[in-house]
């Protein structure tokens, strides 16, 4: 019986030794949210990741054709503390945690225009491309507590094409602190009128040389959306990732006929080696 009673308590502080020395290998992100990047392994100063993704998505905003498109990942980032840096594709931004349940990011950023190619069907032809613009996104996260378990989210996106207002609420599953498991939000999105008529709306020129009618929209509730997130280490070095995003439209939109469907949805998967 001793015998016994000894070996349990070798096992037993064996296993207790094993789950400390796995607790200091996890590394700690900025914030463990799996739709937020963070490739510093809870260390300062640079970090790298690049990688490649492929997404299924619609070829615009509010067309009912789809298609696979290759996307460049990763980033460059700078941590400090509770604040990071960081370098991604067309962004340039920071993002800070303050009080361990808040979360602000600031992000300058490119935004790509719509062209009349991009429906293959000739959907948009008569009008025009739409211009290419700067964007300014400024954003605010607020947990419930420490582990970010359900957190809240508003964000304001406003550049050279209109203004976006989107107001969320978030669910992150999984146990992990290094940024990877999985996340669920919901999200309303708001415009305002230079930006909903920019992507939906119709002037006299673009009737005549299109055939469509002419459309106008007012500012207010543009869509809602579910968006999936999951991010996992395969191995030390690379990382897998998956996000799956549907966005219903409001009625004013799915009226426009520049809005074949009543919904924007993207699948996409990817990869990416962390230095």
């Amino acid at each position: 019986m001793k015998k016994v009673t000894g070996l349990l308590l070798a096992v037993l502080v064996q296993a207790s030794f094993v789950q400390t020395a796995l607790a200091q290998e996890e590394k700690t992100a900025l914030v463990p949210l799996p739709s937020l990047d963070d490739f510093t392994r809870g260390d300062d100063g640079w970090a790298f990741g690049l990688g490649l993704g492929v997404e299924y998505e619609t070829a615009y905003e509010g067309s009912d054709e789809f298609g696979l498109e290759a996307q460049p990942a990763g980033a460059v980032q700078w941590r400090r503390g509770d604040n990071i840096f960081y370098w991604a594709g067309e962004a340039l931004g920071w993002r800070g945690l303050r009080s361990d349940t808040w979360l602000f990011e600031a992000t300058v950023a490119f935004e790509e225009g719509r062209e009349e190619g991009d429906s293959d069907d000739g959907r948009l032809d008569g009008l025009g491309n739409t211009e290419e613009g700067t964007e300014f996104v400024l954003q605010a996260r607020r947990a419930f507590d420490a582990n970010w378990r359900y957190w809240l989210d508003g964000r304001v996106v406003t550049g050279d094409n209109g203004t976006l207002g989107l107001f969320g609420a978030g669910r992150r599953f999984g146990n992990q602190s290094d940024g990877t498991g999985s996340e669920l939000g919901v999200v309303a999105v708001f415009h305002d009128s230079e930006r909903a008529n920019r992507d939906f709306g119709i002037n006299a020129r673009q009737s005549a040389a299109s055939g469509l009618n002419q459309t106008n929209l007012s500012s207010g509730f543009r869509s809602i959306g579910l968006n999936y997130t999951y991010r996992n280490y395969i191995n030390e070095n690379w990382q897998i990732f998956g996000e799956v995003l549907y966005e219903l439209f409001s009625s004013e939109v799915q009226d426009s006929p520049i809005a074949r469907s009543n919904f924007e949805g993207e699948i996409g998967v990817g990869f990416i080696y962390v230095f």
